[in-house]
């Protein structure tokens, strides 16, 4: 409960930092001849956030629901608590939070009326290292609640396969595996869903 508490004042911090979409002098974009840095970037702590809703389930009890599909065909299977974060592993490392990734990733911050959220998009910067399997994540947040609602992160593993993975908040968590083949052209692996709200 303390983890879930320090994480929601986290996200409550982190949106009144927040600028107004529709504001073009930010602290982050004002520029002038007395003004010699930029204020440091503040990325929402996506691990700590996925490690807290891997906390969640364990306190809760629930024993989640694998569904596995590959070539159209869909297989289940429970899996046990603690085998949760192994199932989710690939999506854990890079740490995704303030203070490791700000010289690679830069951040978009917009309320996306459409689907009624405050949305934190980050991509790379410039070119990234060829150990840096992340390209890209996505924050969606709840501007009634001030809540997660989503996340979304994409990973490469070393121009052979792209793994995606969505997780929505305090429900299921999507796991998908795309084959990029030599001819340009991609086909979907492996799709792995895993719920835990019934």
């Amino acid at each position: 409960m303390k983890l879930l508490f320090h994480l929601s004042a986290a996200i409550v911090f982190f949106i009144s930092c927040s600028s107004s979409p529709g504001k073009k002098n930010s602290v982050n974009e004002m520029t002038g001849p007395y003004t010699t840095k930029k204020e440091k970037q503040l990325f929402f702590p996506v691990t700590a956030y996925i490690k807290g809703q891997l906390f969640d389930i364990k306190e809760k009890g629930v024993t989640p629901l694998k569904y596995t599909t590959i070539k159209n065909h869909t297989d289940s299977a429970w899996i046990q608590i603690n085998d949760m974060p192994a199932a989710v592993k690939e999506f854990l490392y890079p740490e995704i939070d303030s203070n490791n990734l700000v010289s690679l990733f830069g951040e978009k911050r917009f309320l996306d009326q459409t689907i009624n959220a405050f949305t934190f998009t980050y991509d790379p910067t410039g070119v990234l290292p060829d150990s840096m399997q992340l390209k890209h994540w996505d924050v969606y947040i709840n501007p009634e609640t001030n809540k997660v609602k989503r996340v979304f992160i994409k990973k490469e593993i070393e121009g052979k396969k792209t793994m995606l993975l969505t997780w929505q908040s305090d429900k299921y968590c999507m796991l998908i595996t795309i084959l990029n083949i030599p001819d340009g052209s991609t086909v979907i692996e492996k799709e792995e869903k895993i719920m835990w709200d019934f």
